[in-house]
């Protein structure tokens, strides 16, 4: 599809699309409690539609009347062999997690996914698994997709240190931990995400967090809830940007998440002079309205444990530092190399592409702004963040068209990007 090009004066509110992490936890606590579960303000995009399927396979009843998702819990003891393999589509959170999900069922089961999910390596998941006697595997040393588990009745607890920073992977632990006989220990890299634990504490479990160190007794009985789903900051960064890069442009935001352990993108902002006032903040739902303007950025460095708390905003961010005054450095970001594509190696290409000058490197990536940016071909490469940068950078080309390849990658987790975007060009 061809991208609206040089554009100014963006303008309006927008209420950013529930968060894809809480989403998809809501579905699976809520499959896993007793009682009847219901989620307001859930996010709809292809990748939670694929988790809740799976756990309709699953033998879950699930109701979605559009406006809210009403989930008939059955308990871990309550799920059902499945009649055929779950297709979970591009989301890594969905097989990652359901790993640990049933890692306490007596029943073989496969996963399966598109062929970005199946170049995605498992064995982070895998080998933990492995420990506590689940029997799973995949293809090749990295146990890429499918995966086939059988898992069991007499899960052994785990002890496990963590050798990348992945909230995934600590959530399947998690899941996988509630079901053992016993106290696992699950030792963080670094901080991430928390929205398991919390979710977790909300649904009436138990579990201890000290610094990196998690604690929790298998066996715990959750009890069904009432909840809200918050936008989801790694959509909101896109209007972030935008507000900030495009000129004369005023942008609200309603109504976004704002768990400390997913904030690395306003401190980001802060460090490059954006401006950026947080108001409406509501610390039991963590949540605030968010408003940007038109700012003069400077560059800065990006790197250690602010990494995992914003992670998935990496590729906005470089879009952020290639109009910023200076250098802006990127390092500790392995990560990226294994998301939905290597995000080090397509957003260098992308951007490049448009007249950026970056560097990649094998954590991160150097960018030099300021560079003006003009027309040219981005595929997303089935990556919906990438399609995103894409449309943003594409508001700031002055020359020539900027088309972009497999743009329904966006429906992973914005489904009406779009139709939003278009609104704020309307202002």
């Amino acid at each position: 599809m061809e991208l609206q090009t040089n554009v100014t004066g963006l303008q309006g509110t927008l209420q950013v699309p529930g968060d894809k992490s809480i989403s998809h936890r809501a579905i699976m606590f809520g499959s896993l409690a007793e009682g009847i579960t219901t989620v307001s303000d859930i996010l709809r995009g292809e990748d939670v539609l694929a988790t809740m399927k799976a756990f309709r396979s699953l033998g879950v009843p699930i109701e979605d009347d559009g406006e809210c998702v009403r989930i008939h819990g059955v308990g871990f003891d309550g799920l059902q062999p499945p009649q055929e393999a779950l297709d979970l589509g591009n989301s890594g959170t969905s097989i990652r997690l359901l790993s640990g999900v049933l890692a306490g069922q007596d029943f073989t089961i496969e996963m399966y996914g598109d062929d970005s999910l199946a170049k995605r390596p498992m064995d982070r998941v895998t080998i933990p698994l492995r420990q506590m006697g689940v029997d799973i595997s995949g293809r090749t040393k990295r146990d890429l997709p499918p995966l086939k588990l059988k898992g069991s009745k007499s899960l052994k607890p785990v002890h496990y240190q963590l050798p990348v920073a992945s909230a995934q992977v600590k959530s399947a632990l998690i899941f996988a931990a509630l079901q053992a006989d016993g106290e696992s220990l699950i030792i963080e890299k670094a901080l991430t995400r928390n929205h398991t634990e919390q979710m977790l504490q909300q649904f009436g479990g138990r579990i201890s967090v000290e610094g990196k160190e998690i604690r929790l007794s298998g066996r715990q009985k959750l009890t069904a809830q009432d909840l809200t789903v918050p936008g989801d900051i790694s959509s909101a960064a896109f209007w972030l940007a935008a507000g900030l890069l495009v000129a004369d442009s005023q942008i609200v935001l309603k109504n976004v998440g704002i768990n400390e352990t997913r904030t690395g993108i306003l401190e980001v902002i802060e460090a490059m002079g954006g401006q950026l006032h947080i108001s409406e903040v509501d610390a039991e739902a963590q949540s605030a309205t968010l408003t940007v303007k038109t700012s003069e950025l400077s560059g800065t460095e990006i790197a250690g444990d602010l990494i995992p708390r914003l992670i998935d905003e990496l590729p906005i961010i470089a879009l952020l530092a290639t109009q910023a005054q200076g250098k802006t450095v990127i390092r500790d970001a392995q990560e990226l190399k294994v998301k939905e594509t290597d995000r080090i190696a397509v957003v260098a290409s992308a951007l490049n592409a448009m007249g950026a000058n970056i560097t990649p490197t094998d954590d991160g990536m150097i960018i030099e702004g300021r560079t003006p940016l003009h027309g040219g071909r981005v595929d997303t490469f089935g990556d919906h963040r990438i399609g995103m940068m894409a449309a943003i950078a594409a508001l700031l080309a002055r020359e020539g068209t900027v088309r972009l390849e497999r743009a329904e990658a966006i429906n992973t987790s914005y489904p009406t990007f779009f139709a939003d975007l278009k609104g704020l060009i309307n202002g």
